[in-house]
């Protein structure tokens, strides 16, 4: 007999016990526990969060969050990105509780647990979506793969490693010198 997978929804993940201690997305239906990041992971994301949050700010652009924070794309797909970045001209996707469409800018720190999740269901996810840009930052490596959202998917349009200056087409002037990421 074959094994029949249980499908959650949007209204199932949102009635978890709010006792619970551990964090969970939601992809493809299935419930996907998130492990606490590590130290390093946590200074990258601080440091990134920073970085972009102030030229975000000074230039009045729009928003940046951060984990966690339910992305809402489908009945059956919520994430939750360590970096988020939504214009101001898309504003209308943040609710109370979480937002309700694609970020502009999406940012996934790797881990060992997350990593190939990041790379592949949730890259494609973020691509079907229309997530304009998407970053992976891998903390072993100390680089940043920033991807554009192309006719055929995410394109990578730039590598970039520690002692680099990161440039994005997204947010013209913003420069991230990955020395103060790493």
């Amino acid at each position: 007999m074959a094994e029949v997978g249980i499908k959650f929804t949007v209204e199932d993940y949102k009635n978890l016990p709010e006792s619970e201690t551990k964090r969970y997305e939601l992809l493809g239906g299935e419930l996907v526990m998130v492990p606490s990041p590590s130290e390093a992971h946590q200074s990258i994301s601080r440091n990134l969060l920073f970085l972009l949050w102030k030229f975000v700010r000074d230039n009045a652009l729009g928003v940046v969050y951060h984990a966690p924070f339910d992305i809402v794309f489908s009945e059956e797909d919520i994430a939750q990105p360590d970096l988020i970045y939504i214009s101001n001209e898309r504003r209308g996707i943040i609710t109370p509780d979480d937002v309700r469409g694609a970020p502009d800018l999406v940012i996934e720190i790797l881990s060992p647990s997350t990593a190939g999740r990041d790379r592949t269901y949730k890259k494609t996810l973020y691509a079907r979506h229309g997530v304009k840009e998407y970053w992976i930052v891998d903390p072993q490596e100390k680089t940043v793969e920033v991807m554009s959202l192309g006719e055929e998917g995410f394109e990578t349009i730039e590598l970039c490693r520690k002692g680099d200056v990161l440039l994005t087409r997204l947010l013209e002037g913003l420069a991230v010198p990955l020395s103060e990421v790493f």
